[in-house]
């Protein structure tokens, strides 16, 4: 699918402005990508047809798509089979649920940069909705504080709610906050807005406190979540308490607590392409 018209070269020139450890220039890489265009390089087949598929790196045991940033670079890379070109948020939201990450320009000098499939989906979701990575994820200090007192207290009226974890995270970028992780045994509208309003009843109590976020344990995406299931023991546990679970229609059909099975995928043939 050919992605929308744009500036064709503001991809390459964001680029060319990255390097080690300069996180704005990256964070610029990133909003340009979510502005802009590539061009996907195909392994197999033409655009739109149903073997289309799309070049493949492996890059320190994790999967890369390549592609070039303009047709300059698209030329320069010698590439003689077909390509794609696409928006830079669909290849974001195609690739980063596989756990691939995009590649640009591996033909440059140096090897071009690669996007993880985790900033991917930052591009897709909104880059303003979630904090830029690295993120370093740690135990919350002041575990006693009156915020996780009202948390506590009141967790057991949410029914839905089978669990909470907390983080404290510091973006690379941005402030650092406190994290809460919401595991739900129902994860419809109305309950996940109940688990979010208690969240928001107990910050209330702690005015004066660093900010905080939610987080879905059930996002097998979410880095957070990831960090939480593997590290973090619940601060509230309903079936620890002794509290029985709720039932009736929609609680019996949930899959158990607990990270997303099948994490980190094994190396493939390629992507398809669209």
């Amino acid at each position: 699918m050919t992605g929308a018209a744009g500036d064709p070269g503001a991809v390459e020139r964001a680029l060319a402005a990255v390097a080690p450890e300069r996180w704005e220039a990256y964070e610029g890489l990133l909003r340009a990508l979510a502005g802009g265009q590539v061009w996907m390089l195909l392994w197999h087949g033409s655009p739109g047809s149903p073997d289309a598929q799309y070049g493949n790196m492996d890059v320190g045991g994790h999967g890369y798509a390549p592609c070039a940033t303009s047709p300059a670079q698209l030329a320069a890379s010698g590439w003689t089979r077909a390509h794609e070109v696409v928006s830079g948020p669909e290849i974001a939201a195609s690739l980063y649920q596989s756990r691939w990450g995009l590649w640009l320009d591996p033909h440059r000098p140096g090897g071009g940069v690669g996007v993880p499939w985790a900033d991917l989906r930052r591009i897709a979701l909104g880059l303003d909705r979630l904090p830029a990575g690295p993120l370093h994820i740690s135990e919350p200090a002041g575990q006693s504080s009156p915020f996780f007192a009202v948390l506590e207290q009141q967790a057991g009226e949410v029914r839905p709610l089978r669990s909470l974890r907390r983080a404290w995270v510091r973006p690379v970028l941005g402030e650092a906050y406190l994290a809460i992780g919401l595991d739900l045994y129902d994860a419809s509208p109305p309950s996940v807005e109940a688990a979010r309003a208690l969240v928001q009843r107990a910050a209330a109590q702690a005015p004066d406190g660093p900010g905080v976020s939610t987080v879905m344990m059930a996002d097998e995406y979410d880095p957070v979540a990831m960090w939480m299931w593997a590290n973090a023991r619940p601060f509230f546990d309903r079936q620890a308490a002794g509290q029985p679970a709720p039932t009736g229609f929609g609680y019996a059909a949930q899959p158990p607590a607990g990270p997303a099975q099948g994490w980190p995928q094994a190396p493939w043939p390629g992507y398809p392409g669209r």
